[in-house]
Order: C-alpha cells, then structure tokens, then sequence
C-alpha cells in the first residue's frame, strides 16, 4: 500500500506519495480544489492530513475515491517530526507525514458525518450572532455610562426598545445605527432558534433526549452533533473525559495532585452542558440528580456543583443514547462519579 501525506492549503496543496518501504514515489503541488481528481487516479492508498478547516471535506472526497484516510490531530503533529529543528515548509511537512505513516499505523480523529457537521454550523452560526449582538449592546451601555444614563433592566430583545424609550429624541445617529442592528440580529437569532427547535423536535434522539430536566433544543443538537456515534465510546465515563468534564491530574515523582477539569474537547457542548445543569437546578430542584448536586454545592460551592451536575448530565444522557430510553430519576441518581 502506498502512503499519502497532504499537507492542506487553503488554495494550494503540498503532496508527497511514498512506497511501501518509504521511497519517495511522487511530490507535486496542487490545488485544493482537484486533490479529489489527482488521487482518484491512484491506486487506494493511506492517506493523512492535519487537521484543518478543510480537512473534512477533503477526507469525503477521497474516501469516495476507496482510499484509507487519516485525520491526525494539529496538536499530535508537532511530535510526529513536523517543524523539526525549526525547518518547517509545506514539502517537509508532507514529506515528515507521508514517511510517519510508513512506520506508524497513524490513528486519526473521528470524522464526524455531514448531519453532524451541519448542525455543527447551524449552532456555530448561531453563537456568531449572539456574541455579535451581546458586543453591540456592551457598546451601547458603555456609551450611556460615559452619560452617565442607566437604562432599565430587562430581555435582551427588548434591549432597543428600552434603550430609545430611555434616550427619547437625544438618541444620536451612530447609537441609533446600533439599535438596529441589534434588533435585525434578534430577528435572526428568534429564526435560528425556531429552525433548531423544530429539526430537534423532529429528531427521535433529540426528543429522547430532551426529557432530562434542563436539557433543551440547543443543548440535544450540540450534545448529539458531537457524540455524533454513541458506540464510540465504551463508557459514559470515556464520553465525560472526551468533553473535558473530569478533572486533570499534575502529579510527578512521589507527589500527586489533581487539578481542575481538563477542558479538553468540544468548548461549545460543555458550555450548553453546564448551561443545561443550571437550567436544571433552578427548575428542577426535586429531581433526585439535581439533589445530588445540591448537597454537594453545600460543601464545595455553586461553580464545583454545577460542572459535577454537567457531567453527571452527559453520562445520563449517553447512556440514555445509547440504551434508547427516556430519562429516568431513579436511574440517574444512581450513577456514581
């Protein structure tokens, strides 16, 4: 089997094609755009690539071409040889790749399927614009302290009309252009969240899933988006890790010393994770899951209770997953951490 390192570009594309025992069999220069094209002409190979905003994408095409691709993490390659000795171009780079993988059998990162790269992005796009309108009204009231003007508390998509009810006719023209921008991304964001609710309702995962307390639309197309296929992970324990909820450990020689969570994985779902746990204290405060993290808020404080909450949670909503059961209390309060 012939081995193939691609070292992506945005435009263009470095690749170095070696034989089985390491020869270097063809380098050439491409575009990104017809790499699918230049290796469908080859006979099915191992091919690897770094992790990039292409990856994916490239990774469908030329495993529709019959070749065994290998997504390898940004973070591993560094140790793998890549900008060794402080020589780093985009020859060396594949050449390094191509001539690892003729000695290691590289392991890749999930692909993860179009469904889930999709609601990936609605979710993503989602997020770009609630922090875009959150930095447009943070700009607004920092305008209105150096007035030394207070606007009344109250939603978020009300924030313009109460702003220009506070302001009246003295209102200027650049924070005028604020509110309306500000009003057109509410009407974004309220349009998102109906597309979101409603492909989450028609989900049977999804709907299964948003029978835990807390867990709403948001949080059931992130968390399955991720997980993307439950049977990854032999554990509810794995899944936790995989999500940077469990905590890290910095021990050396005789000492050992365990840290905060390790924050590993997907930013996005562990925040709709903790933001799920406190949904679920604060509407759930009966559920036995819920008690549990109560009790343990009266001894280690809000913040260490709401993240053990968050874990426990994708636990439970794994094993619901993967088991394909609605949410039980009982079951819940059982599981151990």
């Amino acid at each position: 089997m012939e081995h193939v390192a691609i070292d992506l570009g945005g435009s263009q594309s470095q690749v170095c094609v070696r034989a089985a025992d390491g020869a270097i069999v063809e380098e050439r220069q491409c575009r990104t755009t017809e790499l699918a094209t230049v290796l469908s002409k080859r006979p099915p190979s191992r091919v690897i690539v770094e992790t990039c905003a292409e990856a994916f994408h490239v990774a469908d095409a030329l495993r529709a071409s019959g070749h065994d691709v290998r997504v390898v993490a940004a973070t591993l390659v560094r140790s793998l040889g890549v900008g060794a000795r402080g020589l780093k171009t985009d020859r060396r780079d594949a050449q390094v790749l191509s001539e690892v993988s003729t000695r290691i059998d590289l392991r890749g990162v999930h692909i993860p399927s179009a469904t889930s790269r999709e609601r990936k992005a609605m979710c993503t796009s989602r997020e770009a614009l609630v922090s875009a309108r959150t930095q447009l009204i943070n700009c607004t009231r920092g305008w209105m302290r150096t007035r030394g003007i207070r606007v009344r508390s109250g939603w978020t998509r009300t924030f313009a009309k109460r702003v220009r009810a506070t302001l009246g006719t003295d209102c200027p023209e650049h924070i005028a252009a604020l509110l309306s921008v500000v009003e057109a991304l509410d009407l974004q964001i309220v349009q998102l969240d109906v597309a979101l609710k409603q492909l989450a309702n028609e989900d049977p995962v999804c709907r299964q899933l948003m029978s835990a307390p807390g867990v709403g639309p948001l949080t059931a197309i992130r968390f399955t988006a991720s997980v993307d296929q439950p049977e990854r992970f032999p554990n509810a324990h794995r899944l936790e890790s995989y999500f940077g909820l469990t905590p890290g450990e910095d021990s050396s020689g005789g000492r050992q010393r365990r840290t905060g969570i390790s924050k590993a994985g997907s930013a996005p779902t562990r925040r709709v994770l903790v933001q799920a746990a406190l949904t679920a204290k604060r509407c759930a405060r009966n559920d036995p899951m819920v008690r549990w993290a109560l009790e343990i808020e009266k001894r280690r404080g809000k913040q260490v209770a709401t993240v053990a909450l968050a874990r426990k949670m994708a636990g439970v909503l794994f094993a619901m997953w993967r088991d394909g059961t609605l949410y039980q209390s009982r079951s819940a309060a059982a599981v151990t951490h």
